[in-house]
């Protein structure tokens, strides 16, 4: 098992990638790939039980499904650093022709992704799907999704959060990342949905919540006791507090950065605050 400085290396790593991705073409999101990049990291190095030789299926191993695919540069950077496919095709990423769109897709066949995603609202019944199959194939792995708070202003979310907890899909474990902010304002400010323990709660799922998402140690003892709760008759829901932008400065505290890349002196800033620790692509 990685140590933490090894976690906290990584993840550092992966943000240098995030911000040269999206300042290379100028286009992206690196503000909520930013504040999930130890989530991601802490699930694939060492939490997900996967196959780098990977196949849609995901038999007798763990699945992730990404449903805010928006944050697709922090994805690709940590599958591409676990073995999936290449470091060096970090460099495609949104470019034509590429397997890394901007929103990740299927139909290029890129290792690890599982569903096209961005069309908000919608991982989670895909996850609820998968985890059945597991159940009725005999199967005791884990499904894992990941969703922004913002997403849960959508509808299918709440309809998929019922059946859930109605069905006792209890391989499930759903991550919401709640930093408080998405693309127009805080999410306060957009639409405020008050209490989400409490709401997830009222829907029959078991709930835990990590105050410090940016902390490896914290996202790590998060995702452990909520592997430990799953079987148990309920779906499981981490609410992870992160900071979007998070070790970037100038990033935090804002939703400016939701989609919007760095020109070169505040790329040179960023990369700055985040010396490179596994090379960069």
């Amino acid at each position: 098992m990685p140590t933490t400085q090894q976690l906290q290396d990584f993840t550092q790593q992966v943000r240098r990638d995030i911000l040269r991705m999206v300042h290379a073409v100028n286009s992206g999101h690196p503000g909520g790939s930013l504040g999930c990049a130890e989530f991601f990291t802490c699930l694939y190095q060492e939490i997900m039980d996967y196959s780098t030789d990977f196949d849609m299926n995901g038999k007798n191993e763990d699945m992730f499904f990404l449903s805010n695919g928006h944050i697709s540069p922090v994805y690709y950077s940590v599958l591409s650093r676990s073995g999936f496919f290449p470091v060096e095709e970090l460099a495609t990423f949104r470019k034509l022709d590429s397997r890394l769109q901007g929103h990740p897709t299927t139909h290029e066949h890129l290792p690890g992704i599982r569903i096209a995603s961005g069309s908000l609202g919608q991982g989670m019944s895909v996850a609820i799907g998968a985890a059945e199959a597991k159940k009725l194939n005999g199967d005791d792995k884990i499904v894992y999704s990941l969703h922004g708070d913002g997403e849960l202003q959508e509808g299918q979310i709440w309809e998929a959060t019922m059946y859930a907890s109605a069905k006792k899909v209890d391989n499930l474990i759903s991550t919401v990342d709640v930093n408080e902010k998405q693309i127009d304002g805080t999410t306060d400010q957009v639409l405020a949905m008050g209490s989400l323990k409490a709401k997830f709660e009222a829907f029959g799922w078991d709930v835990l919540e990590v105050k410090e998402g940016n902390n490896v140690e914290a996202v790590l003892a998060g995702l452990k006791e909520a592997k430990s709760r799953t079987g148990k008759g309920k779906p499981v829901c981490i609410l992870l507090y992160t900071e979007m932008g998070n070790g970037v400065d100038f990033m935090m505290h804002t939703h400016a950065w939701h989609g919007k890349a760095p020109n070169d002196e505040q790329l040179a800033t960023a990369l700055d605050q985040n010396p490179a620790t596994l090379g960069d692509y």
